[in-house]
C-alpha cells in the first residue's frame, strides 16, 4: 500500500512500514490544504492531530483503507463516516499507556510531597520543614474514572502504595480484581480521595464536571486529568479551589491549549489557577517520553501488519 505520514513520527516507521512491503511517504510538514489535495494518492494514512480527519477530507480519500493515530485521542476523526465508508481505524493507546500512568503517579507524589514548593524554596536558601509537610498515598481511596488501557496502566502502577482503587467505567463491565474494585458513579463520588480522568473526549464528557457534579462528592478530593482538558473548566477548577471542593489538581491537559487564542475569561481564570500552590501543570506530555514515541510505531505496525497483508 501507499501510506502518507502527515505528522513528526519516531524515525523507526518508516523501515518497519517498508519492511513489511509498503511505499511510505513521510511529510509531516505537509498542511492541510496539501493534504486535501492529494490524500486520494493514499491507501493509508498515519496522524497524530495535525487536522481533523473529517468528512471533507476523507470524502477526498477515494482510495483510503485505515488511518492509524499515534495516541490514544479520537475526538477529531469523523468516526461514523469511517464507519459507513469500512475504513479501518488503528490508534496506539497501548504504545503510550505506560508513559501516562507513570506521568499521574509523578505529578501526584510530587504535589503530595511539596516537591516544586519545598525546591524552590531550598534554592532561595529557605529551610522550612513544617511548611513542606506532605502526605501519604497509603491508606487514601483513589477512584479512576475509565478503565481502559490508561485507566487499567494507572492502577497498575498503584500496586505497592497500599491504596484503596475504585473504577467506574459506564461501558465496561466485570473487570475488577484482587485489586481494583469495580464499583458505580455514585459510590466512587462518596469514597474517594483521589480522582483520576481516563475518558475520551466525548459530547457526553465535555464540559461534565460542573460545579453540581463536584459538590456530589462526599468529600474533598484531589484531581489528576491526564485525559482531556475541555472535562473541567478553569473557572470550574478555580470554584471548586475555592470553595475547598478539590484539595488540588494535577493537570497535563487544559480546557485551551493555545495560550494566543484564550478568550478574556480564560485568561484571567487561567492566570489564577498558575497562581496556586496545589496545582500543577504540564504540557500534554503525560504520554510523550522517549520510549512511548518509538512504542506507538510498533503498535501501529503490528495492526497494519495484522489486517493487510503485502502486495
Amino acid at each position: 500500500m501507499k501510506i502518507l505520514i502527515i505528522d513528526e513520527m519516531h524515525e523507526s516507521i518508516m523501515p518497519m512500514l517498508q519492511k513489511i512491503g509498503h511505499e511510505v511517504i513521510y511529510l509531516p510538514k505537509i498542511n492541510r490544504e496539501e493534504i486535501l489535495a492529494t490524500v486520494a494518492e493514499y491507501d493509508g494514512l498515519i496522524i497524530r492531530s495535525k487536522t481533523p480527519m473529517d468528512k471533507e477530507l476523507l470524502e477526498r480519500a477515494k482510495n483510503l483503507k485505515f488511518i492509524g493515530r499515534a495516541g490514544a485521542g479520537l475526538d477529531k476523526i469523523d468516526l461514523d463516516y469511517m464507519a459507513e465508508r469500512e475504513i479501518k481505524l488503528f490508534h496506539a493507546a497501548k504504545g503510550n499507556r505506560d508513559a501516562v500512568a507513570e506521568h499521574a503517579v509523578g505529578m501526584l507524589l510530587a504535589l503530595f510531597n511539596n516537591v516544586k514548593k519545598a525546591d524552590q524554596e531550598v534554592r532561595k536558601g529557605i529551610w522550612d520543614r513544617e511548611g513542606n509537610r506532605g502526605h501519604e498515598l497509603m491508606g487514601k481511596t483513589v477512584g479512576i474514572m475509565g478503565y481502559g488501557n490508561m485507566g487499567k496502566s494507572f492502577a497498575h502502577r498503584l500496586q505497592g502504595f497500599k491504596v484503596n482503587i475504585l473504577a467506574y467505567d459506564k461501558y465496561k463491565m466485570d473487570f475488577g480484581d484482587n485489586f481494583v474494585q469495580e464499583v458505580m458513579w455514585e459510590k466512587l463520588k462518596a469514597e474517594a480521595d483521589i480522582l483520576s480522568i481516563h475518558v475520551p473526549l466525548t459530547q457526553e464528557t465535555k464540559g461534565f464536571f460542573t460545579m453540581k457534579e463536584l459538590k456530589s462528592f462526599a468529600k474533598p478530593f484531589w484531581l489528576i486529568n491526564t485525559a482531556r482538558g475541555e472535562v473541567i473548566s478553569f473557572k470550574t477548577l478555580n470554584e471548586a479551589l475555592d470553595e475547598g471542593i478539590l484539595r488540588g489538581a494535577l493537570l497535563d491537559v487544559l480546557e485551551n491549549e493555545k495560550f494566543q487564542k484564550f478568550t478574556s475569561e480564560q485568561k484571567e481564570e487561567f492566570e489564577k489557577l498558575a497562581a496556586r500552590d496545589n496545582v500543577l501543570f504540564s504540557p500534554h506530555v503525560a504520554g510523550w517520553t522517549y520510549e512511548s514515541y518509538e512504542k506507538i510505531n510498533k503498535v501501529l505496525v503490528k495492526k497494519i501488519k495484522k489486517n493487510f497483508k503485502s502486495q
